[in-house]
């Protein structure tokens, strides 16, 4: 994943941030209930096997980084749209430098990617979380915000919901960003590379916490985050694959899902004005003129 040197700040109004009504967290039309299977149904260790861990008969992992190595896991199949989701508890305590990285990658040079970055921080700071999404290889669409809860404390739902019309990325089904299909508008959507599901964690100091300036206190490891309820309802494709065979016979792929409904846009509006620190779209010093997505996507 690109190594995207951002920086926001918005700490002193985090913690009042977090004072929130049970009832204000409710979602209207949201995806249907995730299916929960063990780790090893649909995933396979990628990288350094013995920095995971299996509990419970492989249904919870943890991921363990030390000054060695982090590792990391991918979906044995590739999937043409679909809703993809899982309940991780991030890297508690002093987690400055380390990254949780959970996306969807195709595997080509001019790849898609729909991204979810956990960036630690030190003991007491709030986690940011930055979302992406590459289109033909092209990424800088960089979001960040920061959660209404703590995100060591508990697990927590972290999902995607990919269809033709719309890609939205889902944390305890309340939508924090949606990247609309503006194909019309000249930008490019993932409609015909199948992804993998990818998960790790990893050492990226020299970037991850305040563009850098904080780096990973080794005496702090091994780092963990823990994994469970792994989801998958694709489209199961080979990576040539160039549609969906069951295109439109999928729930996700109804007219309900096509957009989001009055509330979820109500959901996202709150995220957007209480918790977004960085948003691309209204970046005017790297981005002289406003992505054309932006406006459909009402990031402004």
């Amino acid at each position: 994943m690109r190594r995207n040197q951002l920086w926001g700040g918005a700490h002193l109004a985090w913690m009042c941030l977090c004072v929130l009504a049970m009832s204000d967290l409710a979602i209207g039309a949201a995806p249907k209930k995730p299916v929960a299977v063990p780790f090893g149904r649909n995933y396979a260790p990628t990288w350094a096997f013995d920095h995971i861990k299996y509990f419970n008969g492989g249904s919870e992992i943890q991921l363990l980084l030390d000054n060695y190595t982090g590792t990391g896991f991918q979906s044995k199949g590739s999937y043409l749209f679909g809703h993809f989701s899982m309940q991780i508890k991030m890297v508690p305590g002093d987690s400055a430098g380390t990254v949780t990285a959970f996306y969807l990658s195709s595997q080509n040079s001019e790849h898609d990617e729909i991204d979810f970055e956990f960036l630690g921080n030190r003991t007491g700071q709030p986690y940011i979380l930055q979302t992406n999404v590459f289109t033909g290889g092209k990424g800088d669409r960089e979001q960040r915000i920061y959660l209404w809860f703590d995100p060591t404390k508990a697990y927590h739902s972290y999902s995607v919901l990919w269809n033709m019309y719309q890609i939205v990325f889902l944390v305890d089904d309340v939508p924090i960003r949606v990247f609309k299909n503006s194909k019309d508008l000249g930008v490019r959507f993932p409609f015909n590379q199948p992804m993998k599901i990818y998960s790790s964690l990893w050492n990226a100091d020299d970037w991850a916490t305040r563009g850098g300036l904080e780096k990973t206190d080794w005496s702090k490891g091994p780092f963990v985050a823990a994994y469970k309820n792994f989801h998958v309802d694709g489209c199961e494709s080979s990576v040539n694959a160039k549609y969906c065979a069951t295109q439109g016979k999928r729930w996700w792929d109804q007219k309900e899902y096509q957009d989001l409904d009055a509330y979820q846009w109500r959901r996202l509006r709150w995220v957007r004005k209480k918790f977004t620190i960085y948003n691309y779209c209204t970046d005017r010093k790297r981005f002289p003129a406003m992505a054309p997505e932006c406006k459909r996507d009402r990031d402004v």
